[in-house]
């Protein structure tokens, strides 16, 4: 048999109080987010707009991924320089695939930046446009580069990424990989559908963002006070990334088109808002480091509370500010070094430009960057100090699991347990008047204190 003892238990009316509280707010925004799924799932296969593969409608046009058989370095593609009359010596270089449909080894036409920076080698993948003798115009098969076809080394990677994950935090990883795996199937099946059948830009972001973080926090971290707790404040900071996100986006008149992809959308789907998927980017970019900040801010309160049970409310959200602050500290830097390291190339070029700092930080793309990385920022430093307090109350509320219990306390003196990593008491325990927890007997049978097996 396992080993028992006793450990301080929560008064029943501080759980249950506890319980109605975060009951009060979870579950109608629970409510809330299926409503707001069902009222925005795009109903009709009308509604959504596919554009397949651009070569697909051409006969005898493929897109392909093929094997480098051969690299011939033997041509020689010599440039003029216009201003000086000189002949720039270049090796010409063609690599040649093997298809099955066509008999001996194809030559691929590839660009002269790929030809410069990255020429194929024997035993790369690319991926290939192959126009056979069959398509319109064409006598002779032929094949043009697209690009390196890269499955192999992402699913590599992806893997890799996995296991690591796995190994160190153990069925937590798996969960999270799960939940992440979660989060971008509600972006496929309903954010894209829903944005491109013109729902409003503003609720498909809010409504599929909540949705994400009930989903991936809970199934992560488990149904705890702790996990509830950090889930409000995330909301909380999504809501504050909404109403920036809307003002900013008129007030500054962003409507992403320093993007080719948004060019794209916006002539083949013309219904759709290009300022509503910059007010949807600006509130998914941040759901990461949002989740990331108030899950840490919740367990820190969690931690020291248990450190020092009889600190006061006051002290334990002093203390665990200064943690959110280093953790405002550190965020700042994090979020500003990976755009700036995503979008290295454009920062290069347009460092080169005739640009004063104020024009090279509010043009076309790089401001809406910059708009990305501001609004994210205040969110989440708005959410520490709410999720903060929000998760002292909770604690003080109900007290800590690990406070010690001193022998000699008497009677209903000894600390309210509450056990951050333990589920909170369920809605009919909240109101059958239960605190959801298992209790030894007590000497006269009618129930004891609670205990815990290990």
């Amino acid at each position: 048999m396992g080993h028992h003892h006793s450990a301080p238990i929560a008064d029943p009316a501080l759980r249950r109080r506890a319980g109605i509280a975060l009951a009060s707010f979870l579950i109608p925004l629970a409510l809330a987010t299926i409503a707001g799924l069902v009222w925005l799932w795009p109903q009709h296969s009308s509604d959504q707009v596919r554009l397949g593969q651009p070569y697909s409608s051409a006969p005898g046009v493929q897109i392909l991924s093929a094997t480098v058989a051969r690299v011939d370095t033997s041509g020689d593609c010599s440039q003029r320089n216009e201003s000086t009359g000189a002949n720039k010596a270049q090796t010409c270089i063609t690599p040649y695939v093997l298809l099955p449909h066509h008999e001996g080894q194809l030559a691929v036409q590839i660009p002269p930046e790929i030809r410069d920076q990255h020429p194929p080698e024997v035993g790369d993948q690319l991926r290939i446009i192959y126009f056979g003798a069959t398509a319109e115009g064409v006598d002779e098969a032929s094949a043009t580069f697209i690009d390196y076809d890269r499955s192999l080394p992402v699913a590599f990677l992806a893997i890799l990424y996995a296991l690591v994950v796995i190994l160190v935090a153990r069925w937590r990883g798996l969960r999270a990989i799960l939940g992440l795996g979660f989060a971008f199937v509600i972006m496929g099946l309903f954010m894209f559908p829903a944005l491109v059948a013109g729902k409003p830009a503003l609720w498909v972001a809010l409504v599929g963002s909540v949705a994400i973080m009930f989903v991936v926090l809970y199934f992560a971290h488990g149904f705890t006070a702790r996990t509830s707790t950090a889930l409000l404040g995330t909301v909380f900071g999504l809501a504050v990334t909404a109403g920036l996100a809307i003002w900013v986006t008129d007030s500054a008149g962003l409507i992403g088109m320093g993007d080719e992809s948004t060019y794209a959308l916006n002539q083949q789907v013309p219904g759709i808002s290009l300022s509503g998927l910059v007010v949807c980017g600006l509130m998914v970019a941040g759901l990461g480091v949002l989740n990331d900040v108030t899950i840490t801010q919740a367990s820190a309160v969690w931690e020291l509370a248990q450190a020092d049970p009889s600190m006061s409310a006051r002290g334990l959200f002093s203390r665990a500010m200064r943690i959110g602050r280093d953790h405002i500290a550190s965020t700042v830097y994090t979020i500003a070094f990976a755009y700036a390291g995503g979008a290295f190339a454009t920062l290069l070029l347009l460092s080169l430009y005739d640009y004063t700092f104020s024009d090279f930080l509010t043009t076309g793309h790089l401001a809406e960057e910059v708009v990305r990385t501001l609004v994210g920022s205040i969110g989440l430093v708005l959410a520490i100090p709410v999720t903060t307090a929000i998760a002292v109350l909770v604690v003080k509320a109900v007290g800590t699991s690990s406070a010690p219990s001193s022998p000699a306390a008497p009677a209903g003196d000894s600390p309210v347990a509450f056990d951050a990593d333990e589920p909170i008491p369920s809605l009919y325990d909240v109101v059958q008047g239960r605190d959801g927890g298992t209790r030894a007997p007590g000497a006269d049978g009618t129930g004891g204190e609670r205990v815990r097996r290990h």
